[in-house]
């Protein structure tokens, strides 16, 4: 669920135009003319992102001046908490790889479909609402630093069969380790007020006497989803799961680097970050 209808602002090679609600008639919903896109390369973007504070920017990607990967990457260094949407006829696997790079959550292609567009929206306007939880999540565990015990939260059954649907898609269900983080992650639910001041070694030794071993289990299982996405990502920038979960579960520049680690691009490989990985499985099962 939305905490609010999102902010959108669509850059094209003409117009800036903003829509607070976006649906199939996507052109005829983009409003009143904000600002000319030149006041963008003059360097007034700043002025215009504060003044409708987008949360999502849709933008071409060939423009006059400024191309749109170039606008992105400067872009995110304003608005770095909205989520970038690129349109272009350009097909090419290369090109398409930059503008992830760059930072966009989805590439469409033209000529534009209506209904995919209003599909993309909605999906990263869940993502949205996926973050704000998150964050909202790690609020109230930092308020909150008293002791807690292991309970059953009483939508157990529920939550155990969302977690099992998103390892099941990233392929790590028959981890290991899948069953040490839906323990975890089913905790971390149903201790929202005093999780966060916990390290992931003490979330883990609330559930064995053996808290490291569990904690490796963990880090294997998760690593081995961040390579699943990897070869995904490798082969279609745009499946749906790599869409889904590489910049959610995990920080896309790490899967980026594991990308290249696959292909001989460089020696090291991308790092999991732990607890963002399981604080972003207990917002999915909110």
């Amino acid at each position: 669920m939305l905490f609010h209808l999102p902010c959108i602002i669509l850059i094209r090679a003409q117009r800036v135009r903003r829509t607070r609600k976006p649906d199939d008639k996507i052109e005829k919903r983009m409003g009143v003319i904000m600002q000319k896109l030149e006041q963008l390369y003059e360097g007034k973007a700043k002025k215009v992102f504060k003044t409708d504070d987008p949360d999502i920017v849709i933008v071409d990607l060939l423009m006059p001046e400024m191309d749109g990967i170039s606008f992105v990457k400067q872009a995110r260094k304003i608005v770095p908490d909205a989520s970038y949407i690129m349109l272009s006829q350009v097909s090419s696997k290369d090109m398409i790889a930059s503008a992830y790079e760059a930072g966009i959550e989805f590439f469409i292609q033209k000529p534009i479909n209506s209904v995919e567009v209003e599909a993309v929206i909605k999906k990263v306007s869940d993502g949205l609402s996926m973050k704000r939880m998150v964050r909202k999540m790690q609020n109230i565990f930092m308020e909150d630093t008293s002791p807690a015990t292991v309970t059953v939260p009483d939508n157990s059954e529920q939550i155990e069969n969302s977690l099992r649907t998103i390892l099941t898609r990233i392929g790590i269900i028959g981890d290991i380790g899948s069953k040490d983080i839906i323990s975890i992650v089913k905790y971390l639910v149903d201790h929202q007020d005093h999780a966060d001041s916990l390290t992931v070694s003490d979330l883990c030794s609330r559930f064995c006497d053996t808290p490291k071993s569990m904690e490796q289990r963990i880090r294997r299982t998760a690593f081995n989803g961040l390579v699943n996405l990897a070869h995904l990502g490798l082969e279609d920038y745009s499946n749906e799961i790599f869409v889904d979960y590489s910049s959610t579960l995990y920080n896309f520049e790490q899967v980026r680097r594991e990308m290249d680690f696959i292909r001989g691009k460089t020696d090291k490989h991308g790092n999991v970050r732990i607890k963002q990985f399981l604080n972003a499985l207990a917002s999915y099962c909110q």
